[in-house]
């Protein structure tokens, strides 16, 4: 039979990388296929398509010219053998048998290989892979996820978006942490990877739009106080969302700081971003303004080394699905929805102590969360403790659900490690830069108003009368401190233990 290659390129090596580059540039054009058909993009797709399989493909080929190359040497050296092929003869029944079993076997094996290799990227592109099989130090991380506005947004939508860059990029990236879990060389609790996000503009924008943002929105809150009758009050602002574009309307409000109309720049001096001396506000004809801290002490040439950062949605949206609530918000929803019943003295106040003890264990929190609440009833009000048996019950098995969603001992993990930035009640947020000491070199400052990106439109204590005003109310304390709120940050009172 007449051979098609030089005599050089049949030899064991270079059959081996034909055999390995054949099958990897065959799964290289049916995952090509799949990725033409599939109507939603899959960043692990890419990887594997046009990273790991031509990776495969050229160290196949890398075999078959190592292969020639080594023929052609034993050919100088008179020491090569010519490899005779075995001869197949259709004629024969036993040859023709075995070539139908071997090329069967041969197509059911590239079937499977092809259909395993697709099963195979598509578990790794679950929400399961990401959060329980290859980072299970990210249990915290993935049960926020699961209770979440975005539970039903993959994983890799967010931290990688489409692409094969993005994905290669954030695997390097990860590749310590592979090392650090098998090793358990991770940190307690892990930190949040915030300067690795990618842009917002490439993944919250393609379906959350600043341009059409606009008008205000109303936000009621209802809060019960730490007192004995756990008294109720209610709050109701008007959000100036803002946003919008110029053919819909100005672009004013809470979004006016998006890269809408306006470039919002800024340096920080820790890696939470928290601490924020520098900002910088160029307009769209081009006019700058620049605010300092009148606190922080900061040189020039300080400045002039850090790294700033152009503001986007992440800055203040810095916790959209791995969210841990405050306490104080968790049980006055589980009040407001009746899971607690507030009829049961000091149980607002009691709950958020017995949440926030430093158990050192999830199974230890449980227990003690159950002997907290019935000891202190037992003592403090047994009648309580005798009729309200199963209402005191209902609201440990709560709290408890409560802690398991919030609180992560064994990885040194709660809320005031992951701090959101939205609003301002249990961490500066707003106020890391909106806070009365920001000054331009005009005299413009950064103001700490309430009603600069809301407005009090009604407050009520329980068993008084509503106060409501459209034009704005003056924000009245639930507890009387004075003019303290006026002066310090809310989070200083409200994130201490």
């Amino acid at each position: 039979m007449k051979r098609i290659f030089p005599s050089s390129f049949y030899n064991p090596i270079s059959l081996v990388g034909t055999a390995i580059a054949s099958v990897s540039f065959g799964l290289i054009i049916f995952l090509m296929i799949l990725e033409l058909f599939d109507p939603h993009q899959k960043p692990y797709m890419g990887i594997i398509a046009f990273v790991i399989l031509p990776a495969i493909l050229l160290f196949g080929i890398a075999l078959i010219v190592g292969g020639i190359i080594r023929q052609h040497r034993l050919e100088r050296k008179g020491t090569a053998h010519e490899m005779h092929l075995p001869q197949i003869d259709l004629n024969n029944p036993r040859h023709r048998t075995a070539t139908l079993y071997f090329s069967f076997g041969l197509i059911l094996l590239l079937l499977f290989s092809a259909f395993g290799s697709f099963k195979a990227y598509e578990y790794t592109d679950s929400d399961e892979f990401c959060g329980t099989m290859c980072h299970k130090v990210m249990e915290p991380e993935y049960t926020a996820y699961q209770n979440s506005p975005h539970a039903r947004v993959g994983c890799v939508k967010c931290h990688i978006g489409p692409g094969a860059g993005w994905f290669v990029r954030s695997k390097l990236s990860g590749a310590y942490q592979v090392y650090a879990t098998l090793f358990d060389k991770y940190p307690r609790p892990i930190p949040t990877p915030i300067e690795n996000l990618r842009p917002a503009q490439e993944t919250c924008e393609q379906c959350h739009w600043p341009q059409h943002f606009f008008s205000e929105k109303q936000k009621k809150y209802t809060n019960y106080i730490s007192d004995e009758k756990n008294t109720k009050w209610n709050i109701t602002l008007l959000m100036k969302i803002g946003g919008g574009n110029v053919d819909a309307g100005p672009t004013s409000g809470i979004h006016w700081h998006m890269n809408i109309a306006n470039e919002v720049t800024y340096i920080a001096l820790d890696t939470a971003r928290q601490v924020i001396p520098w900002i910088r506000v160029r307009s769209r004809d081009g006019k700058e303004r620049v605010y300092k801290s009148t606190e922080m002490e900061v040189t020039e040439e300080e400045l002039a080394m850090a790294k700033s950062r152009r503001m986007d949605c992440i800055d203040c949206h810095n916790r959209p699905t791995h969210i841990y609530h405050p306490p104080q918000r968790s049980v006055n929803h589980l009040i407001e929805l009746g899971l607690v019943d507030r009829k049961l003295p000091f149980i607002k106040s009691l709950a958020v102590q017995a949440l926030e003890y430093p158990y050192t264990n999830r199974d230890a929190a449980r227990d003690s969360i159950r002997l907290v609440i019935e000891e202190y009833y037992r003592t403090n009000y047994p009648a309580v403790a005798v009729k309200e048996g199963e209402t005191i019950e209902r609201a440990i098995r709560e709290l408890q659900r409560i802690y398991s969603r919030n609180y992560f001992p064994e990885m040194k993990h709660d809320w005031r490690q992951y701090p959101d930035h939205i609003g301002h009640m249990f961490a500066p947020g707003c106020f890391r830069c909106h806070d009365g000491k920001h000054v331009s070199d005009d005299g413009a400052v950064l103001s700490k108003d309430c009603n600069a990106c809301h407005t009090v439109v009604a407050q009520q204590y329980e068993n008084e009368k509503l106060k409501m005003s459209l034009e704005g109310l003056e924000y009245e304390h639930p507890v009387d401190i004075g003019n303290a709120w006026k002066e310090m940050n809310c989070s200083d009172c409200h994130s201490a233990r």
